[in-house]
């Protein structure tokens, strides 16, 4: 497991702030909660970062390769992944250029969309996968102070607020999860 740089404050600057919030404009407890998971989410991305970086890889790119090695074939229409990983078509295009400078996938054109390209995985990027992937899951991705209960229940409070914001519609339970949506 990483060891995180601390920050060694003699307070916590989110507790702090939301009691000035709450002096000056009311109700805290949203902007706390927001500031608390944007901080997580920095702490969480460095680490996993962190634990990618000894393989080359970012967690965007693992994110990107794990995605196309979930494929049937290997291969993903570059405007899937986008879709997939809730990234700008930009986005998208930067990471599978470097994941290509490092043959770790391929382009090649898409058969079913002549305008389209697919990103194909090599035999490289799927070891890379298994062996980067062994390692986050041993670092438990970051998340090994948490029991299975305190996971679901994180997923779950998150899951909500990504389907207010229509990442998708809510239809079934989240696969894996445990419990229902």
């Amino acid at each position: 497991m990483l060891v995180r740089k601390p920050l060694d404050l003699p307070f916590d600057p989110i507790t702090r702030a939301a009691e000035i919030w709450q002096r000056r404009f009311g109700d805290a407890r949203a902007m706390a909660a927001v500031t608390s998971i944007m901080r997580a989410q920095q702490i969480l991305l460095a680490e996993l970062d962190a634990q990618l970086r000894p393989h080359g890889l970012t967690f965007a790119r693992y994110e990107a390769l794990v995605l196309i090695t979930f494929s049937r074939d290997g291969a993903l229409p570059l405007r899937l992944i986008g879709q997939r990983l809730m990234v700008h078509p930009t986005s998208v295009t930067n990471i599978i250029n470097r994941l290509e400078r490092h043959e770790l996938v391929v382009r090649r054109p898409n058969p079913r969309d002549g305008r389209g390209t697919l990103a194909e995985i090599t035999a490289a990027g799927r070891a890379l996968v298994e062996r980067a992937t062994k390692d986050l899951m041993a670092a438990e991705f970051g998340l090994g102070g948490y029991d299975a209960a305190q996971l679901d229940e994180i997923s779950g409070l998150l899951r909500g607020l990504r389907v207010a914001a229509g990442d998708f519609a809510e239809t079934a339970p989240a696969a894996g999860s445990g419990k229902a949506g």
